[in-house]
């Protein structure tokens, strides 16, 4: 056997020590709150990855928006995960502590989609109907790698904008590109969106080594790529 010696590596462990006040401050930045107005309908998408604090995160955010005046829900952005069903999405959820009673939201959950457009090599791109029926959408994901792909950008908010929030029907005609296009594909379908719907702006949340929440930041539409690549 040749010789071997046991090694500990250590890893920066700062972390947000309350997430809900970090999500609360990123909201009411001047630049964000002034995109959210008295009385519109806001739907907040939250996906099915096991993201830290995302019930923290859900709850905080709904109550920024609250304070805005807002009226914001709450609706699965995850694809055909949960079974490909409106209820196996909204126990998901459910499974994360977002419920209507905890989060203080209602939760619509529909596997339901509008089909928002087409892009230049044909690509159906879908949106839940919910969504697509309120007055502003927000997005909350952690940004990462994917265990599968490699690219500039790889898991977070473009993906669950691209594929997470058409449902089955966004996540069969994204994955027929095959992964390997994904860091191509998915910025230009997300651009897409962003230009024909209300896509306030989004929570990308960053976590460190030991799975702790390390950043929250709300990114804008105009600028969401390119930070999300940074």
């Amino acid at each position: 056997m040749p010789k071997m010696a046991t090694v500990h590596q250590r890893f920066d462990d700062a972390h947000i020590s309350d997430v809900e006040k970090a999500v609360h401050e990123q909201i009411t930045r001047p630049e964000i709150a002034a995109r959210v107005h008295s009385g519109m309908r806001i739907a907040i998408g939250a996906g099915s990855r096991g993201i830290a604090n995302i019930g923290i995160t859900v709850r905080a955010t709904v109550q920024a928006l609250h304070e805005l005046g807002a009226k914001p829900f709450v609706f699965p952005a995850m694809g055909s995960h949960g079974g490909a069903t409106a209820e196996g999405q909204q126990a998901v959820l459910a499974g994360y502590d977002i419920t209507e009673e905890s989060v203080g939201a209602p939760i619509r959950a529909t596997m339901d989609t509008v089909l928002i457009g087409e892009m230049e090599d044909g690509t159906p791109v879908h949106m839940d109907r919910y969504a697509h029926e309120a007055d502003g959408v927000v997005l909350i994901n952690r940004i990462k790698p994917h265990t599968s792909f490699r690219g500039p950008i790889e898991s977070g908010v473009v993906k669950m904008m691209a594929i997470g929030m058409g449902k089955i029907q966004g996540a069969t005609h994204m994955h027929a590109h095959g992964m390997d296009l994904f860091p191509e594909v998915l910025p230009r379908v997300a651009t897409f969106i962003m230009e024909r719907t209300s896509i306030l702006f989004s929570i990308g949340m960053i976590e460190n080594a030991y799975d702790q929440t390390a950043i929250v930041e709300t990114l804008l539409s105009e600028t969401l790529v390119q930070r999300e690549v940074e």
